[in-house]
């Protein structure tokens, strides 16, 4: 279903990956727009279990596709190093693929927590409060990861 990796010399292991994911800040959704183009958005994400969930507002574009076609993919880039000499870069790099799918109740409330870890640990109690109150205008989505691939420039 899915393509082998071209480049084999350059892949690195799922666990590998994984740390990556787990490290990067944020990353980008590619979806199949409702227009039928191409449509990637660059968003904070979290990534536990083999899923990665993200957050949304109500409405717009990255929900419309969405809805339109669940099947996604999202990329990280970790550390990147531009090599002018060689011109060549030295970066790694992560792709995920799977189905988008919306979360409520707990999960949703444990991913908005997860996130609030991730990116302000020194403010949890403060980031409770926050999912508390903005937490209804809040959508949460998670991709449950079907294929994953990760490669390395050394």
């Amino acid at each position: 279903m899915f393509r082998e990796m071209r480049r084999k010399d350059k892949q690195i292991s799922t666990e590998q990956a994984i740390e990556i994911l787990k490290r990067c800040s944020y990353g980008v959704l590619s979806l199949v727009g409702e227009n039928g183009y191409g449509y990637g958005v660059p968003l904070n994400y979290v990534y536990v279990d083999n899923k990665i969930y993200f957050h949304s507002a109500k409405r717009g574009y990255k929900l419309d596709s969405i809805k339109c076609n669940n099947k996604v993919s999202f990329c990280v880039v970790g550390k990147a190093e531009i090599l002018p000499d060689k011109f060549d870069t030295k970066y790694e790099s992560v792709i995920a693929f799977g189905k988008a799918e919306e979360v409520d109740g707990d999960e949703k409330y444990f991913a908005l927590m997860e996130m609030i870890k991730k990116y302000s640990k020194d403010f949890l109690d403060k980031g409770r409060k926050y999912i508390e109150d903005a937490g209804s205008q809040t959508r949460v989505f998670k991709i449950n990861i079907e294929h994953i691939t990760g490669k390395e420039e050394k």
